[in-house]
């Protein structure tokens, strides 16, 4: 997600993290902040204590990857680790629409 940030943000892509707590200590504002300093997280990320954006997304599992068009449809899902090359190549046409 990082690189995907610093290569592509200049040419219009917006990387947001969501952060679904998985343990009770990371519900706390404060440790998710440290957690983003301490990771050196460039992009935003959003703090989802109650779920609704991962049940809106019918996630399943972490990491889950959602790429969302300019109009907000979702284009490409992936779930767990990898798909590297694929998720990148989406990012690309993407951006040459």
């Amino acid at each position: 997600m990082r690189s995907w940030h610093e290569k592509y943000a200049a040419r219009g892509l917006i990387v947001i993290g969501v952060h679904a707590p998985e343990f009770n200590y990371e519900h706390d504002i404060e440790n998710v902040r440290r957690a983003i300093r301490d990771l050196q997280i460039p992009y935003a990320v959003a703090l989802d204590n109650d779920f609704k954006i991962w049940n809106a997304y019918r996630v399943g599992a972490w990491p889950s990857m959602f790429i969302l068009d300019q109009r907000g449809a979702v284009r490409f899902t992936h779930i767990g680790e990898g798909a590297y090359a694929e998720s990148e190549r989406v990012i690309q046409q993407l951006l040459n629409e």
